[in-house]
C-alpha cells in the first residue's frame, strides 16, 4: 500500500477533481448564485398544485442574492415575485417585470405571501392538507 492510498481518501480526491473539472462551474467559485436558483426551483415545486401557474423568471436575472418567480394565482392574476434572504415580495403584476414602484412588504414564506393574494390558493393548500391528514388517519387506523 502507498503513502498516498492511506493520506488520501479516493472519495474526498475524486469530489474535488469532478468540481475542478466542470468548466461552468469556475464563474461561480466562492459564491451562491446557483443556490437562489435553486432556492426559487424548491420556492415553486412546493405551491405550484395550489397555484395556476408558477415558474422562475429565464429573462430576468439570477445572481448571488436574488431570484425571481412568475405566478399566476388561479384567479388568474399574474404577479412576479423577487426572492432573497429577506423572504419574497410581489415587484409587479405582470411575468418577467420589475417595478420599482411597486412597494410591497416581505414576507418570510411564500405560504404566507400567496395566501395574502390568493384566495383560491388558500382554499387548495387548505384541501390538500385536509386530504393528507384523512390518509394519515386512514393508514393509522389499518
Amino acid at each position: 500500500m502507498s503513502v498516498m492510498e492511506t493520506d488520501y481518501n479516493p472519495m474526498d480526491l475524486s469530489n474535488n477533481t469532478a468540481i475542478e473539472d466542470h468548466s461552468e462551474f469556475k464563474e461561480f467559485e466562492g459564491t451562491d448564485v446557483k443556490d437562489m436558483r435553486l432556492e426559487a426551483e424548491a420556492v415553486v415545486n412546493d405551491v405550484l398544485f395550489a397555484v395556476g401557474n408558477m415558474f422562475v423568471s429565464k429573462s430576468l436575472p439570477c445572481a448571488e442574492d436574488v431570484a425571481y418567480i412568475n405566478v399566476e394565482t388561479r384567479e388568474r392574476n399574474r404577479y412576479c415575485l423577487e426572492l432573497t434572504e429577506t423572504g419574497l415580495r410581489v415587484v409587479a403584476y405582470a411575468f418577467d417585470q420589475v417595478d420599482d414602484s411597486v412597494q410591497n412588504p416581505y414576507h418570510e414564506t411564500v405560504y404566507s405571501l400567496l395566501d395574502s393574494v390568493s384566495p383560491a390558493y388558500r382554499e387548495a393548500f387548505g384541501n390538500a392538507l385536509l386530504q393528507r391528514l384523512e390518509a394519515l388517519k386512514r393508514d393509522g387506523q389499518s
